[in-house]
């Protein structure tokens, strides 16, 4: 990206919209950041996560449901829009509240795109998707032309994201690109993830619930790399394409426990509870196309995000 363009994250006051917008603002970049606040999670976290960003002059923030804003208005004089807003959450996807994730993902996107073929000075439209969308795939580490199939309405929104990202490219040259996340963890991570649940109990003294027996893995990104990710994707050369942002290796639930136990020194008691319909048995990202055509590479292990992750927790805990 060249110093100085104009760049729209949704999504902003969330863990990794905030963190994309602190890095572009310290990159030279304009940013406009939008936010409604929903309450999957308490505002205050939310308020929070923008006190590096207020107050800067190249910051502008606008608090707006982008299902009812005028979307022609947030994107027209974009270089570049970060759509990082959604509905999260797999296991809260399911019955009546699936209506919310149809309006806030797929809706929302398709406002979005339809307002971005009409923004000429447009240079890339980078979507957040996620490793939902492969469900349990069956082969480890998968590769993006792995078929999709989604285990959970969460998956299943995130999925027709991306062919709405793909049909207005081919249909509008909408400059879309699709960055599929492997769990992102560190500072500021929503408060029902797990890694954040984790960190929490063992700053705490809690005790730790795991859905399933602990063997399910996860290939786990640390925030700055996907972040980098972000700017990577705005080349020319990503446009039309989908692409696995992992943090290069998996690990267990278990492992994880054992690597904070060695980080704070102490441990804590850990239950287990029946897994959850929508979870992934186990994820892993094959990178080898981020690598080759973004220049993208992880850059932060698990060990050393967790040690940070903890820092943080532990001085929001003071």
């Amino acid at each position: 990206m060249t110093a100085g363009t104009t760049a729209v994250v949704t999504g902003v006051a969330g863990f990794i919209g905030s963190h994309l917008a602190e890095r572009l603002v310290a990159d030279g970049h304009r940013v406009v950041g939008v936010d409604c606040f929903r309450d999957y999670y308490p505002r205050a976290l939310k308020e929070a996560n923008l006190d590096r960003l207020r107050g800067r002059p190249e910051f502008t923030f606008v608090e707006a449901d982008l299902a009812l804003a005028d979307a022609a208005a947030l994107v027209g004089d974009a270089d570049h829009v970060f759509h990082q807003a959604a509905q999260a959450g797999v296991r809260a996807s399911w019955g009546e509240t699936f209506a919310t994730y149809v309006r806030d993902n797929i809706s929302v996107t398709q406002r979005l795109l339809e307002a971005a073929r009409r923004a000429s000075r447009l240079r890339s439209f980078v979507f957040a998707s996620s490793s939902s969308v492969y469900g349990d795939a069956e082969t480890m580490p998968t590769p993006e032309e792995t078929a999709p199939r989604p285990v959970s309405p969460y998956g299943v929104t995130k999925l027709a994201c991306e062919h709405l990202c793909r049909v207005y490219h081919q249909s509008f040259g909408v400059p879309t690109v699709a960055l599929r996340y492997f769990t992102v963890y560190g500072p500021r991570q929503r408060p029902d993830m797990a890694l954040q649940r984790f960190c929490t109990a063992f700053v705490r003294g809690d005790g730790i619930s795991i859905y399933g027996d602990g063997e399910q893995t996860r290939d786990f990104t640390f925030i700055s790399d996907a972040v980098e990710a972000n700017l990577r994707a705005t080349t020319p050369a990503a446009v039309g394409q989908v692409f696995n942002i992992g943090g290069g290796s998996t690990i267990s639930i278990r492992r994880i426990i054992e690597v904070l136990t060695r980080l704070t020194g102490t441990s804590v008691p850990v239950s287990y509870r029946d897994a959850e319909k929508g979870d992934a048995r186990h994820t892993a990202a094959d990178i080898h196309k981020a690598k080759t055509i973004l220049g993208f590479a992880p850059t932060v292990d698990i060990t050393e995000g967790l040690r940070r992750q903890l820092e943080w927790v532990q001085g929001v805990a003071r």
